[in-house]
């Protein structure tokens, strides 16, 4: 069996819920035979922290959860410093998570330079510009666990994925929440489902579903293996973007009774038109089951 590889995780402006999320990968146990972590702020690691700032310590890839900034200190230690330390000697750094990888919801804050290690949301900054060829983006609030591991599994097997604009996996970005979600036939009918938490009907058109607009794999890699926000009945919230988070998640922005963001590739005359094809048809079986 080769060797493990080595994994330094850093914590910057963060509610750690990536580190969480990733304690529910299902095969953690298995994965551990093959990873380890000389660091991790939550599972026991082999260094303490102070002891990653005093030496340079040798591993093989850096994983940065939360948002970046100046004011980031980590053992009396600009969280920049350790990243500039250590981004020479690995192979791969990964953003994990939405702040990591466009400042999420920290780069509202009174911190001018807050942002993700390459985004302030959809825009590209200069800092760590050097370091984007090594760079691999994993967004969401939080990761998805098994995304993670299996990108991890790509690297250690020498497999270069291929990278979307974000820098992120095109395995598991390249279409959206959408895709695979199980209340297609209800979006294409333009049925809404009026309560949350139930099986039947779209939440796109007033529920602010941002499923077609959005890029990830939910609804392909469920969580814990068996759900996914749209299958539970609660819209998605479109946190693999860099927009994210929104405001009034819960209802859907309308110009004159059309969505004001329409599913990715759709303009507005097309729109119009399979929605007035769409408001032709009367399907019983979807609405009986909407009354039930």
């Amino acid at each position: 069996m080769k060797s493990k590889m080595r994994l330094l995780w850093l914590s910057g402006i963060s509610c750690n819920g990536n580190a969480h999320s990733f304690l529910n990968y299902p095969h953690l146990e298995h994965f551990l035979n093959h990873f380890e972590f000389i660091y991790h702020p939550i599972i026991d690691s082999h260094f303490s922290l102070e002891d990653i700032v005093k030496k340079t310590i040798l591993c093989d890839i850096l994983l940065i959860e939360g948002a970046i900034s100046q004011e980031s200190i980590k053992a009396d230690t600009k969280l920049t410093d350790i990243i500039n330390n250590y981004a020479p000697i690995v192979k791969k750094i990964i953003t994990v998570g939405t702040c990591a990888t466009f400042g999420g919801i920290f780069k509202e804050q009174s911190f001018n330079d807050t942002a993700g290690l390459h985004f302030l949301g959809d825009k590209t900054i200069k800092r760590f510009e050097n370091l984007k060829d090594k760079t691999i983006s994993i967004s969401g609030c939080p990761i998805h666990p098994e995304i993670l591991a299996e990108t991890l599994y790509a690297i250690k097997n020498e497999i270069e994925p291929k990278l979307d604009s974000y820098l992120r996996p095109k395995e598991y970005f390249a279409y959206t929440i959408h895709n695979g979600c199980t209340r297609n036939e209800y979006f294409e009918y333009k049925i809404d489902n009026h309560n949350f938490g139930v099986k039947e009907g779209c939440m796109f058109y007033e529920h602010g579903c941002q499923a077609p607009f959005t890029n990830g794999s939910c609804n392909k890699i469920l969580w814990n293996e068996i759900n996914s926000k749209t299958r539970a009945g609660v819209p998605c919230m479109g946190c693999t973007e860099p927009t994210f988070p929104k405001e009034n998640l819960f209802s859907t922005k309308r110009n004159m009774g059309i969505p004001q963001h329409l599913p990715l590739g759709v303009n507005k005359r097309a729109y119009l038109t399979l929605a007035g094809i769409a408001k032709a048809f009367t399907i019983d079986r979807l609405e009986n089951k909407l009354m039930e």
